[in-house]
């Protein structure tokens, strides 16, 4: 670009149009002069938007004289360059709009136009050369007491700490005067690294010969893009191979991103991470406050956090000096945002470290496919680690079957004995059950009505705790009734058990023996979790009762049984990855079992016990499991043999969205034919859930062997859909790379 100043800006703001809006440049240009990624206050219909300038111009499509100007250009210097990459690129893959891609990157004190800059607090600390500090205190008690506080720490400390000692600003202004401490500003977040001599708070964990050969495999590949699979069974040390991998970056002056999928993994991984480092250390995700998460983002886009861990939207952050990405536990959907702007993590990871060229390393013990086919085809290096850090091998899954056994609390007797037999040596259980709630319907046994959803084709979930019936689906809330609405009966009793209800009946049975329920209902308070998960870490007798919020991650060294209430859902499941998620989920809560000195054992309740993809699973693991899934995917070129986006319809008029969802379908059938382009459309049909919060929903299915063609017919439906005056009676939107049909 010219040094001379635009005559046009073209400016992302936030809105569902896939397209720049054109400006004139008003006043004296910021100091770096007009450039992209600056932002800007401006007029946007009825409104004021903060948007984001993405093209400095000299012309426009427009008469110049019909443009608006800025309103005020918000920052002194242009977002960060990588950033702005990766916001390209974002709406680019998954076909959404700029300025919506800006806006969802970006921290929310951000968008509302707060400067982008550091803030700092003060530390106070005492000087070293304070001999005289007894005279000349002498007549001061509590400035000596003060001193003396301040002597005990060699680092000082924040202004904020000391206030709250009941000392007073006066105070140590009086100090600061007679020459025996002195203040300095430091930033709120992350402060500045240590010396590489001096990174470690506590030393690395001996490796073991797995271990080592992996850290020294992704060791070489330091500095260029790497991409690496990390393929090790549950407690197999895959965090300890993190953790040294990042000593290796940090020394180098380097940042490391890593992004885990649940906010509950957070404050455990945080943990670990600052026990072993005394480089900065940040987080990013939902339960920080704005201005928290935005000090976070600034710190690592100056550089000055050497490590940044978040759960999905952190790979959105910025880096001054990247070194390395690594995604734990990759094949988790909470990487994939389900609405809005659906991008995937773990995808723009891979692009993101491609485009710094640095090492991407993706963990877990049961793979996507889709990682599982790239490490097959030699695009990503795969590393095993077969063997846990414990002697005790993964406990592999004993199938019980539950046809004709009366189950109590959704347990049937020889389970129950089990659970007795392992509270009794001392040891914990946990029961697995990803069902909230008491029941998950309730039924009038003299008529079979059943608790409907008025607002969706789903059952609504009987809570107890407060009594109330609630869709899962919309949130929509009932209470609890007296009788039956069709008949009056008051036989009304519950259908399958939900947590609470084996919760209740576990209490009931042991009553000496705590129960400990986590899910998301039980764990909605601040740090509830965390108090719940310290609480069963102290290692007394315990059940735990939990959906899969336990099962992801956790380290649980003293439950040594798991026992699975049901493993049918996915099983024959119309959504083609159902399979997949389900063996998945069963690996990983399996993976809580024997984790430490004593060997664990896992029950999984079924109704269908000879499922061959179920004894498959049972008998040889996820591996061989997911070899077989490959394998069918392979034949009936479903992904990740292919690649797929679906279009997606809703919309409260029934008719409007089945006519418009055929429309779509027959427009881009033609336009297939017309251009040659080898894409397969199928449908419309109607979603799995069909009426979901009181809309109905539709879709259209895109399938191609290229994604080059893929994109090419998605660009062209998008454009159809906008210039199309009749989508405008329907909500529409297009998941690339779709990991639920839902």
């Amino acid at each position: 670009m010219s040094s001379t100043t635009p005559r046009v800006l073209g400016v992302a703001v936030p809105s569902p149009l896939r397209r720049l809006f054109d400006y004139l440049p008003k006043g004296a240009p910021p100091p770096c002069g007009w450039v992209p990624g600056l932002r800007v206050r401006v007029s946007f219909g009825r409104r004021q938007v903060v948007g984001v300038v993405m093209e400095c111009r000299d012309s426009s499509d427009l008469p110049l004289a019909r443009l608006k100007p800025i309103e005020a250009c918000l920052d002194q210097v242009p977002l960060p360059s990588d950033w702005l990459w990766l916001c390209r690129f974002t709406a680019r893959y998954y076909q959404h709009a700029l300025g919506d891609a800006l806006m969802h990157a970006m921290p929310v004190l951000l968008r509302q136009g707060r400067p982008l800059e550091t803030r700092t607090r003060e530390r106070w600390r005492a000087l070293p050369n304070h001999e005289s500090s007894s005279h000349t205190l002498a007549r001061a008690p509590k400035q000596a007491q003060l001193f003396n506080m301040l002597c005990q720490h060699p680092q000082g400390l924040t202004s904020q700490t000391i206030l709250g000692q009941g000392f007073s600003r006066e105070q140590l202004r009086s100090l600061e005067a007679k020459h025996l401490v002195e203040q300095r500003e430091e930033p709120m977040n992350a402060a500045q690294w240590p010396p590489v001599q001096n990174l470690l708070a506590n030393p690395a964990l001996p490796l073991n010969a797995e271990q080592a050969t992996a850290l020294n495999a992704l060791c070489e590949g330091l500095g260029h893009f790497h991409p690496c699979l990390l393929h090790g069974v549950t407690g197999s040390g895959k965090t300890e191979v993190y953790l040294q991998l990042i000593e290796a970056v940090v020394a180098k002056g380097r940042q490391a991103l890593v992004l885990i999928p649940e906010i509950g993994l957070t404050p455990q991984t945080l943990g670990r991470f600052q026990q072993r480092f005394r480089a900065p250390i940040v987080a990013l995700h939902s339960g920080l406050s704005d201005l928290q998460r935005l000090d976070a983002w600034e710190a690592a886009a100056n550089g000055r956090a050497a490590i940044v861990i978040g759960t999905r939207s952190a790979v959105f952050t910025p880096l001054a000096r990247p070194g390395i990405i690594i995604v734990d536990e990759e094949h988790d959907s909470s990487f994939k945002q389900q609405d809005g702007l659906r991008y995937h993590a773990r995808d723009l990871a891979v692009a993101r470290a491609k485009h710094h060229d640095i090492p991407l390393l993706l963990g877990s013990a049961t793979p996507s496919l889709e990682t599982l086919h790239h490490a097959q085809q030699g695009t990503y290096r795969h590393l095993r680690l077969r063997q846990r850090a414990t002697r005790h091998a993964p406990a592999r899954l004993e199938l019980i079957d539950l046809k004709g056994r009366p189950r109590h609390g959704g347990l049937i007797a020889p389970v129950r004995d089990t659970i007795a037999a392992t509270l009794e040596a001392g040891h914990q259980v946990l029961v697995f059950i990803n069902r909230r709630g008491f029941a998950p319907t309730l039924a009038c046994h003299s008529c079979g009505w059943m608790a409907d959803c008025d607002h969706c084709d789903a059952r609504m979930t009987w809570h107890r705790q407060p009594p109330v019936l609630a869709c899962h689906h919309c949130d929509r809330r009932r209470p609890f009734p007296d009788a039956c609405p069709k008949c009056g009966s008051a036989d009304l009793r519950p259908l399958g058990s939900g947590t609470e209800r084996t919760e209740e009946f576990l209490a009931d049975t042991f009553p000496k023996t705590p129960v400990y329920r986590i899910d998301r209902d039980s764990t909605r308070g601040k740090d509830a979790l965390d108090k719940i998960l310290t609480e069963i870490r102290r290692g007394e007798p315990a059940l735990l009762v939990g959906t899969q919020m336990l099962a992801k991650g956790h380290h649980l060294p003293h439950v040594t049984l798991v026992v699975v209430v049901n493993a049918d859902a996915g099983l024959y499941a119309s959504d083609f990855r159902a399979l997949e998620h389900s063996a998945q989920l069963l690996e990983q809560v399996a993976g809580r079992a024997g984790r430490a000195s004593h060997p664990g054992r896992v029950m999984v309740q079924t109704m269908h016990p000879d499922d061959p993809n179920l004894r498959l699973l049972a008998e040889r693991g996820y591996d061989a499991l997911a070899e077989s899934l490959l394998d069918e995917r392979r034949v009936a070129k479903l992904p990740p043999m292919c690649f797929m986006a679906l279009l997606r319809l809703e919309s409260p008029r029934e008719e409007h969205v089945m006519t418009l969802a055929k429309e779509a379908a027959d427009a881009l059938r033609d336009h297939l034919g017309q251009h040659q382009l080898k894409v397969d459309c199928l449908g419309p049909v109607p979603a799995p859930m069909e009426r979901r919060q009181n809309r109905y929903h539709m879709q259209v299915m895109l399938m191609a062997e290229r994604r080059s063609q893929l994109h090419e017919a998605c660009a062209w439906l998008v454009h159809w859909g906008e210039a199309n005056p009749a989508m405008r009676r329907v909500r529409w939107s297009l998941d690339i790379d779709p990991q639920t049909l839902n």
